[in-house]
């Protein structure tokens, strides 16, 4: 495994040269499942220092609309990069982007929902997220937010279930997510950077820095080479290939602010 080092090692000379921040959600910026003030203030902190963020997501499109709409984003990549939403705050409209075309989606739904059914009858303790009904595009079966934790055999049982189907699936902090598709986290963003800033993703890549906790981010810490782990990362990884080049000192949303601080902290020096 490559050395993984402490996110006081990301050098101020590369801090400076941020332009963009990418961030999971779910245990990067919230901590045991809520956002607090500290988080929320970081996102409009590194806004107002002229920083573009873009949480990359697992949780659902319904989700997503409120985000793109309410937070301080620039847009926002969800269902593991099923979508794309983006909040014009001047014409106030929501542009809306899928990696299917909605025929697509709803031949995939009705695989997903016979699927779903399978999961739940062959491991006991699941449940299907609390979020699923603003799904458009994948299945999340909960694994510990609403339901007491599962073991890891359980959850890799839940993975294989997905795959013997011919299903993509993540696991996430909090849920496994399945889906009929050939996407995920990194695919979505590069269609958002390119229609959205006109720009080809692996030319800015060293201008961004992306921040997350579990397998699921396992695409966007092998692509990018400043990539954080908040410090809940370290159960995870054993099972991510190519892990964060650096990692926290705290947890969940605190570490969210120390990357937060530490990018502000060299724009203005």
């Amino acid at each position: 495994m490559a050395e993984i080092r402490p996110l006081s090692a990301f050098s101020a000379a590369e801090r400076r040269g941020i332009r963009y921040v990418l961030t999971d959600i779910d245990d990067t910026l919230t901590t045991h499942g809520r956002l607090t003030a500290a988080a929320y203030t970081a996102l409009e902190r590194l806004e107002a220092a002229g920083l573009k963020v873009i949480p990359i997501t697992g949780r659902p499109a319904g989700w997503c609309d409120m985000i793109a709409r309410f937070w301080p984003v620039s847009g926002i990549v969800g269902e593991n990069g099923a979508l794309y939403m983006r909040y014009d705050r001047a014409a106030k409209v929501m542009q809306r982007r899928f990696f299917q075309s909605l025929e697509e989606r709803q031949a995939a739904r009705s695989k997903l929902n016979a699927l779903a059914e399978k999961i739940l009858r062959e491991v006991p303790g699941t449940a299907l997220a609390s979020d699923q009904q603003y799904r458009e595009c994948d299945l999340a079966i909960d694994f510990c937010e609403d339901v007491p934790p599962l073991s890891r055999e359980d959850v890799d049982r839940i993975v294989a279930l997905f795959e013997q189907a011919g299903a993509t699936a993540k696991v996430s902090s909090i849920h496994v997510n399945g889906w009929f598709g050939h996407w995920d986290k990194l695919a979505m963003t590069r269609i958002f950077f390119e229609e959205n800033y006109g720009v080809d993703l692996d030319q800015v890549r060293d201008q961004i820095v992306f921040a997350g906790d579990s397998p699921n981010d396992a695409p966007m810490f092998g692509y990018f080479p400043h990539s954080v782990g908040v410090a809940n990362v370290r159960p995870f990884l054993d099972r991510i290939a190519t892990p964060p080049a650096y990692v926290a000192d705290d947890e969940g949303g605190a570490g969210f602010v120390q990357l937060a601080d530490a990018l502000i902290e060299a724009r203005s020096q």
